[in-house]
């Protein structure tokens, strides 16, 4: 899978094509993380919320809602966003890493899966959905 850094990164834009941002990879306290630049906000995401997100929407099988919510606001079930902080998922919870701002996973991890190949997202004004490809 093609990692872009710092200097080269993914230009992408929200499902609704509302907004413009930045990702790419980079390493913090051994692990590998998925920097993601919104304006002047700054999120991370662990670097295996890719592999794990596209596992679990193969397993899945169809259109599944993006339902992208802050870390403050309670995520509809059934949503990427309710599994990209469930218990349930491969890492037992959120896979934002920046407290206070580790929501958002619905929001801006799809358009990279897309960019990646790994899926097919809607880009509605609103309550978009993903699926593998």
């Amino acid at each position: 899978m093609e990692k872009r850094t710092k200097d080269n990164p993914w230009k992408l834009q929200t499902p609704p094509l509302s907004s413009e941002y930045e990702m790419y990879v980079d390493e913090k306290d051994g692990v590998e993380i998925i920097v993601c630049t919104v304006g002047k906000t700054v999120l991370h995401y662990d670097y295996r919320a890719l592999a794990d997100l596209h596992a679990m929407l193969k397993e899945h099988g169809d259109w599944m809602e993006l339902g992208s919510k802050d870390e403050k606001a309670e995520a509809k079930e059934g949503t990427v966003e309710y599994w990209g902080r469930s218990p349930d998922n491969p890492l037992g919870g959120w896979y934002g890493l920046k407290k206070g701002l580790r929501g958002r996973f619905g929001m801006y991890i799809p358009p990279l899966m897309e960019e990646l190949g790994l899926a097919e997202v809607e880009h509605n004004k609103r309550n978009n959905r993903m699926r593998a490809k």
